[in-house]
């Protein structure tokens, strides 16, 4: 009698699961604020992607919130498109990188970026049509509301990774899985021989549809050569 050894056993809503190899790519969430407002719009002029949405608002006056690289990227890259962007950051300093800080000052300074530090979102405004503006909190006098008229609102304020299920199972970084990025192959394994990760779970600099779905390639491929290494084994 021939035995099969199951590797792996899965359990969701809708049942268990057996597998000799695992795909792991449950994404990454982009950070909201929170406000009712900015819910309300979501998908109406208020989006967490410049490269999906950007292209929506050419020649439009749209804003962005945060304060670090990822903020700091999408102002950049939003300023080729729209006629105006208002970046808007909690503090008087921007956490970016240098390079970035350079890039940007240079675009307010000659460009279309103007810069609203020491403000917070009280409220994103509009109408049946979608975003039409946005309230600002000054954090040094709240006595302060100041309104700017902007077709969009991209939200900057960071990821996280769709992984609290795997914590105490994979060695997570920063709450991203860690994996081998080897040069020499199986560069999707995770701490777990057997288990592969792909995707914005694993991924928090790129973070694109078709990075992901290279790394997507790249986990099948590793998959099916740990497989064929178990079919050699027996």
């Amino acid at each position: 009698m021939i035995c099969r050894i199951v590797r792996f056993r899965l359990t969701g809503d809708s049942g268990e699961y057996t597998c000799d190899a695992l795909i792991i790519a449950t994404g990454a969430s982009a950070r909201y604020l929170g406000l009712p407002s900015e819910e309300a719009f979501k998908g109406r002029g208020v989006s967490a992607c410049a490269t999906c949405d950007g292209f929506f608002y050419r020649n439009q006056k749209v804003a962005v919130i945060g304060g670090g690289n990822t903020a700091v990227e999408e102002a950049l890259y939003l300023s080729n498109i729209a006629s105006e962007v208002h970046l808007i950051h909690r503090r008087d300093g921007f956490r970016a990188e240098k390079i970035l800080i350079k890039r940007l000052m240079d675009k307010v300074e000659n460009g279309n970026i103007i810069l609203h530090t020491n403000r917070t979102l009280e409220e994103v405004t509009g109408d049946q049509m979608g975003v039409t503006g946005v309230r600002l909190r000054d954090t040094q006098n709240s006595d302060n509301i100041e309104s700017l008229d902007v077709a969009g609102l991209f939200v900057a304020i960071g990821h996280s990774p769709n992984t609290a299920i795997f914590e105490g199972q994979l060695e997570l970084e920063n709450g991203y899985i860690k994996v081998q990025s080897g040069i020499h192959g199986n560069a999707t394994q995770t701490s777990i021989p057997g288990v592969f990760a792909a995707g914005d779970v694993m991924d928090h600099i790129y973070r694109q549809a078709i990075t992901s779905a290279g790394t997507g390639c790249m986990a099948a491929l590793d998959a099916e050569r740990y497989l064929d290494g178990l079919a050699d084994a027996k």
